[in-house]
């Protein structure tokens, strides 16, 4: 998805805690899940959350975790509060009873990244 400059100057304007390509990651980490699925349904901000750790993992390997902080992600709630500013910003849509608190405490940075990055060799 490509965005018009006017939704990202006003995602860069009003939540510039986050890097740009943090949105852009997070909508293609929707997709990822949403392909997954047998048939396209409302996912969970659980869900998303894994999705994200998933396709991040696939993508950047060890550096998953720096690059997500980098973006300004280090924790899970950040994911809910990306996902809440595209719905500010009409790209997403939500359901009544989501909220960014359906992102806190999926999973722990330094657990899902490190300790428990899937082809860690124990030594």
């Amino acid at each position: 998805m490509i965005f018009d400059e006017d939704v990202m100057e006003h995602l860069r304007a009003r939540y510039p805690h986050y890097h740009s390509t943090a949105y852009i990651f997070v909508l293609a980490a929707l997709h990822h899940v949403i392909e997954s699925l047998p048939a396209p349904r409302h996912i969970s901000g659980q869900e998303l959350a894994e999705g994200v750790r998933e396709l991040a993992i696939e993508r950047f390997g060890p550096m998953a975790r720096t690059v997500l902080e980098y973006w300004g992600i280090s924790a899970t709630r950040d994911l809910g509060d990306i996902v809440f500013a595209l719905v500010d910003c009409g790209i997403l849509l939500t359901q009544e009873d989501d909220s960014p608190e359906d992102f806190e405490d999926v999973f722990d940075f330094e657990e899902a990244f490190e300790k428990g990055y899937p082809w860690g060799v124990s030594i």
